[in-house]
């Protein structure tokens, strides 16, 4: 089959190219050995076709994990109700993790725009303009701002398209809505042995959540599978297990299997991976807060 000039020269930016050091599964490595002795014009379409799928996939990868830097006080004001639902948030609180995983896991991220504020240097009009508490997380929507993070995660679960994060079955909701109850039980008892002896005083909190997880047994998760009940505690048994681990070198896990695989199990979800909080920075924040 002849070849246009236009087609050489794209051939002859393809052979340059080394695709050696791009992604590329195995079988695609194959088809381009094989390709290599077929048709110039047949070769030419394929490799331009891969050539676009790994921009895409790089693109949609940086999109997806890419966060947008935090607003301080020298940052102008956004264009408030102007139909753009938004959730302002800060990257180290894990309340506001909670409405941020909630959004994630409902595949809202093209609706609900992601807005973290810098709490230290937090800008004056998220106060006068946004939420008058002045705390995060906040959600702006329907001409209206929403606060409280046990209240967002239901809201948005309730009020957006996507999978519910909540069982219809009676007995899951009943105690579902029992452990949600219980997590700033859990959190505060937590924060408070910080001062004392915290191995020896959150191992009572730690076998609760143990039983817990045992109470259904058709997933890893509390209520079987991922839901609002998992978001309300992740966010918070991520910086638990950091700290318990990094300051008090102590596994949470040990002797707790269910909660070892609670843990690692949600690691595996995309919605909250995608949330997780800088290391390095938390253990710097927990140092100034509890430590000094």
């Amino acid at each position: 089959m002849a070849t246009s000039m236009k087609d050489r020269g794209i051939q002859k930016g393809l052979e340059k190219k080394d695709f050696s050091n791009e992604t590329l599964s195995p079988p695609i490595k194959i088809l381009f050995r094989f390709l290599n002795g077929q048709d110039l014009l047949l070769k030419i379409n394929f490799q331009v076709f891969i050539c676009n799928s790994i921009t895409s996939t790089k693109l949609l990868w940086s999109v997806v994990n890419v966060r947008p830097p935090a607003l301080t006080s020298n940052s102008e004001p956004l264009p408030f109700f102007d139909g753009t639902t938004r959730l302002y948030i800060c990257y180290l609180c894990p309340y506001a993790q909670r409405a941020w995983i909630t959004r994630n896991c409902k595949g809202l991220q093209d609706k609900i725009e992601l807005v973290p504020i810098d709490l230290k240097n937090r800008p004056s009009w998220y106060k006068e303009k946004v939420y008058t508490l002045n705390k995060v997380p906040s959600l702006e929507h329907n001409g209206k701002v929403l606060g409280e993070s046990l209240d967002l995660i239901r809201y948005i679960d309730a009020n957006f398209e996507g999978p519910s994060l909540f069982p219809s079955d009676p007995a899951k909701r009943e105690f579902g809505e029992q452990m949600i109850s219980h997590v700033d039980t859990f959190t505060s008892g937590i924060y408070s042995s910080y001062k004392g002896d915290p191995v020896q005083q959150t191992s009572a909190a730690f076998d609760y959540l143990e039983n817990a997880l045992g109470k259904f047994d058709d997933g890893p998760f509390f209520l079987g599978q991922f839901s609002l009940v998992d978001i309300a505690y992740v966010s918070f048994i991520e910086r638990i297990q950091l700290v318990f681990s990094e300051i008090f070198e102590h596994d949470i896990t040990a002797g707790r299997p269910k909660l070892a695989t609670w843990i690692q199990e949600a690691n595996k979800i995309e919605g909250y991976k995608q949330t997780k909080v800088d290391k390095e920075k938390y253990l710097e924040a927990f140092k100034i807060k509890f430590l000094a």
